[in-house]
């Protein structure tokens, strides 16, 4: 039996002690109060005596246990633990129901995921695993891409199985939801304009043709680009969020199960949501960044609103908004595709959700940025 003497003469103690059962099985017996503050027996020298006995069985027994906190299943847990490392069966079953509840509530979370340490790789190594990782994610995005094309090929049918109330509340997420931070950027964006310009065309007199670029500027490239940044952070990463939530709570599972699409169900709805509330928020981002440039203009350089009017009237033509919201559209495909396909890639853990709403969100930059400049140098070539 293993003593405490000092411990009990101050009356809280938590004694704990050996007893042989049989050839193969032994007892460890808690007792006493194993409440914060009591003496107890350090459980690192209770672990190296129990690994100089090496049974096979340990059975767990608190019988004359007076009073106990969370003290005492974080002692029994680490027993349980050295156990399992060396394979001894552990019987908790003469515990308290209390203490056996614990036990198995901590046993059944999962451990927090540690930061991975660092590995030196060559760099033949390191590229070899960015081109491997490049390769897997093609080959994903591919597929994705043809499930989307059969989704679409069913909807064109009338077959695609989604709800259309999903749909309007896609719509209602995406476009009125986001007109405020819409207004504000588009808004600051135009004034910035304003001001660059003014200060080069003050130079020569020239400032009636702020409305040019302020105009130009926006319908063509800003307007469709601020609005794909917002978007990207306000829809694609709810998206990535939603679709790992979902991967985490196994409801994708149970729609397969079902015999019902996850393209069908939870991503065509997304998709059409913002093909269709993109080229909108667009073109209000276009007239509320007008309205910055001419606020700029009229109220700081000498321009009147009339004049900064028709100024933008015969600076933009048709032909720059359907640029514009040609981009629009675009970048709306990019950005669901990136949202959807990072949360159906989602692992089952709240990290992983994060890790790929992250991925989500710096996909569709990349994409967006790369597209603008593609259709930008087409445009310049085909002189549009």
């Amino acid at each position: 039996m293993m003593k405490n003497g000092a411990a009990k003469k101050r009356g809280l103690t938590g004694d704990v002690g050996f007893s042989d059962i049989d050839a193969e099985t032994l007892a460890i017996r808690f007792s006493g109060s194993w409440v914060q503050g009591a003496q107890v027996e350090p459980v690192d020298r209770l672990l190296a005596e129990l690994d100089k006995r090496t049974p096979r069985r340990m059975l767990l027994q608190a019988d004359d246990l007076r009073q106990w906190d969370s003290r005492l299943p974080t002692y029994l847990l680490k027993i349980i633990v050295f156990c399992q490392a060396r394979k001894i069966k552990v019987d908790s079953s003469q515990l308290p129901a209390g203490i056996q509840g614990l036990l198995k509530l901590a046993r059944a979370a999962p451990q927090t995921k540690t930061a991975k340490p660092k590995q030196r790789l060559v760099l033949i190594a390191t590229i070899g695993n960015r081109l491997l990782s490049a390769i897997t994610d093609a080959r994903e995005l591919l597929i994705f891409v043809g499930n989307m094309v059969l989704a679409v090929y069913a909807l064109l049918r009338g077959k695609a199985r989604f709800r259309g109330v999903d749909l309007w509340l896609c719509i209602q997420e995406a476009g009125p939801s986001a007109l405020g931070i819409v207004s504000l950027i588009s808004l600051l964006v135009g004034m910035i304009l304003a001001f660059v310009g003014a200060v080069q065309l003050a130079m020569f007199g020239a400032q009636i043709y702020i409305a040019d670029l302020v105009g130009l500027g926006t319908v063509r490239e800003m307007g469709a680009l601020m609005t794909a940044v917002i978007v990207t952070g306000r829809t694609g990463a709810a998206y990535a969020a939603q679709l790992g939530a979902m991967n985490v709570n196994d409801e994708i599972d149970a729609l397969k199960t079902m015999g019902i699409s996850p393209m069908e169900f939870l991503i065509m709805p997304r998709m059409l949501a913002l093909i269709v509330m993109m080229p909108l928020l667009c073109l209000y981002a276009d007239l509320i960044g007008m309205l910055g440039g001419a606020l700029v203009t009229v109220s700081v350089f000498d321009v009147s609103l009339v004049q900064y009017y028709n100024e933008t009237g015969r600076a933009v033509d048709l032909t720059d908004f359907i640029i514009g919201l040609s981009k629009s559209v675009v970048f709306a495909v990019l950005i669901a595709t990136a949202g959807c396909i990072r949360g159906l890639q989602s692992g089952r853990s709240a990290s992983a959700v994060g890790d790929a709403t992250t991925k989500a969100v710096v996909d569709s930059i990349v994409y967006i940025v790369v597209a603008d400049s593609v259709i930008t140098l087409l445009c310049n070539q085909l002189e549009i």
